[in-house]
């Protein structure tokens, strides 16, 4: 099996920085085609990529444009490689998904309702944005084993925990994933105090999870 290698990451890195979405995308067939499992593209290459530029930007380095063109030819790979991941066994679990209120970006819990799919879940992703209010209505709709929360930059904590105690009020007992790059930062201590809400740091513990889960089904 193919190897992420730095030197990999490095190219692909290069090429999202200067919008080369044909090259980033051969990248990836290419390693889709060594059998290197999605999770570690994810993981290694995607998530990698992001963390970086997501830095790059809050540090004056790179312009807005160059931040949204480098998360939209990821989003486009994603896309162009759905239907070749998920599961068509499909087992009776839901998972709702979504950013909190003010975050616009939303790849990271794309990634994280795709491997929900890839282990045979049906996805809730409600993308980026979303009103808590909205959120609350829709969860009301669906039948919810597990709900996912992400949240990137640290200022939005307070949105965070918003949307915490409203799922807590109105699902008491189901259990809530958190997890985003806003962590970096700190904040997980303030998660603490709430009953079944799990921080989970990336892709490989979150399939973990997913995997115990299954394993009462």
């Amino acid at each position: 099996m193919l190897q992420i290698t730095n030197k990999i990451q490095v190219d692909f890195f290069n090429q999202l920085l200067i919008g080369n979405k044909k090259q980033c995308s051969e990248i990836v067939n290419t390693l889709l085609c060594n059998n290197v499992p999605i999770k570690l593209i994810y993981e290694d290459l995607f998530k990698v990529s992001l963390y970086k530029i997501g830095e790059l930007w809050e540090y004056n380095k790179i312009s807005v444009a160059t931040e949204h063109l480098s998360a939209a030819i990821i989003e486009s790979i994603l896309n162009e490689n759905y239907l070749q991941i998920i599961s068509e066994e499909k087992i009776n679990k839901n998972v709702l998904l979504c950013c909190v209120q003010n975050e616009f970006h939303q790849i990271g819990v794309k990634m994280i309702s795709d491997i929900f799919e890839i282990n045979g879940w049906t996805s809730f992703f409600l993308g980026s944005n979303v009103p808590a209010k909205d959120v609350i209505l829709f969860s009301k709709t669906i039948s919810v084993d597990v709900i996912a929360i992400s949240i990137s930059i640290y200022a939005h904590l307070p949105e965070l925990i918003a949307l915490i105690e409203k799922f807590r009020l109105n699902f008491p007992k189901t259990t809530i994933l958190v997890g985003g790059q806003a962590f970096i930062h700190g904040g997980k201590e303030k998660l603490l105090k709430y009953h079944n809400v799990i921080f989970l740091p990336d892709i490989l513990s979150t399939e973990l999870f997913i995997k115990k889960m299954n394993a009462y089904e």
